[in-house]
């Protein structure tokens, strides 16, 4: 609550004290006794930084995009190439929590935690990396009696990240579509029913194939054609077209890996993220949203309709089927999300074909 003072008070007689009681006719209770303990000394712990990650330049300069207009993102690579710890230091690069944003996180923290002391307001965007056994009750909340929030609402306002993606059930990836698009996830018990939000954003990671040595490895790939169709295959097109930026994570070269050139933090990246968000709140103010990636077509194509000159590309790619409707839409979302990184009123023709360019990458359509 904006101006509150908030006073502690041990009892009762402390409260009438404060009020302006006769101090001599109150009745205090002892002081508890309490055995002093030795603090317990915590490990410390190294802060994961963008200027960590090596060599990867498209995949960070994506990852800066997804952060500035919180967009989904999926990364395909072989393994070992950086596409876990590109996603894990996502947050770092996320804006603090406003005051709403951490009320409702701080919330389904409270309604989670298992005797966790909470004692002030969680700021930092959530960051939920389930393994890929999970359950869909796991993900998407449940349990006997009232309903309990899953990964889905504990990553709200944050990250969820999905590590080796097409490893997980289909029912269970397919149900991530109906909170995509809401924001919100519903569970119908027989004994009661819970509504909690799940305004995440959502990060896929996958290999090209089951053995992962399919693309760029420079070993050859053990995997038969029908097998790799198969294994890509289990992420559906449904869920797959829901997602804005999709980039290929190259294997990391030698010469990377020795050093030599120094990466931006995540310091300085937040920076321009926050600049970007910023912009975005400006513009968005009168339809109530935040960011660029809450839009939806009737404002791309109404007040913040972009010239016809400007969008033949993305019209061609309508026709020729290699963009669909709601492809259409993401590619707008993210030319936006590039001209407020570069502060520009208005997407460019350079920044649509980016943005058509990190939409139809490696395996997204």
């Amino acid at each position: 609550i904006p101006g509150a003072q908030v006073s502690g008070f041990r009892c009762l007689a402390e409260v009438f004290a404060a009020l302006g009681a006769e101090s001599q006719k109150l009745t205090y209770p002892p002081a508890p006794q309490t055995e002093a303990s030795a603090p317990v000394a915590k490990p410390a712990e190294i802060p994961s930084d963008m200027s960590d990650v090596a060599g990867q330049s498209q995949g960070r300069f994506a990852l800066e995009i997804a952060a500035a207009g919180g967009h989904h993102m999926l990364l395909t690579g072989p393994p070992g190439s950086g596409k876990t710890m590109l996603a894990e230091r996502l947050p770092s690069i996320l804006p603090t929590l406003d005051n709403d944003a951490a009320m409702e996180v701080t919330a389904i923290r409270s309604l989670c935690s298992t005797g966790e002391h909470l004692s002030e307001l969680v700021r930092q965007p959530p960051f939920e990396a389930p393994h890929h056994s999970a359950s869909a009750p796991a993900i998407l909340g449940g349990g006997s009696g009232i309903p309990r929030p899953g990964c889905v609402s504990k990553a709200h306002r944050g990250v969820l990240f999905l590590d080796e993606a097409p490893e997980f059930k289909r029912t269970v990836l397919d149900a991530l579509r109906q909170p995509l698009e809401s924001g919100t996830v519903t569970l119908d018990r027989s004994s009661a029913s819970a509504t909690y939000p799940a305004r995440f954003q959502l990060i896929l990671a996958a290999n090209p194939c089951p053995c992962g040595m399919n693309v760029g490895t420079g070993t050859e790939c053990t995997c038969a054609p029908r097998e790799r169709r198969a294994y890509f295959g289990r992420l559906s097109g449904p869920l797959v077209d829901r997602i804005d930026v999709n980039v290929t994570v190259p294997k990391v070269s030698s010469t990377e890996l020795a050093g030599g050139q120094v990466n931006e933090s995540s310091a300085q990246i937040r920076e321009r993220v926050m600049a970007a968000r910023q912009a975005q709140r400006e513009r968005l103010e009168p339809y109530g949203l935040k960011t660029n990636a809450e839009m939806n077509g009737k404002i791309l194509r109404g007040p913040l309709r972009l010239d016809a000159k400007l969008t033949g590309e993305l019209n061609a790619a309508v026709d020729r089927g290699t963009l669909t409707a709601r492809g259409y839409d993401r590619v707008l979302r993210i030319a936006w999300t590039l001209a407020d990184l570069e502060g520009a009123a208005y997407p460019s023709r350079e920044h649509l074909d980016v943005a058509l360019f990190l939409r139809q990458q490696g395996q997204l359509k």
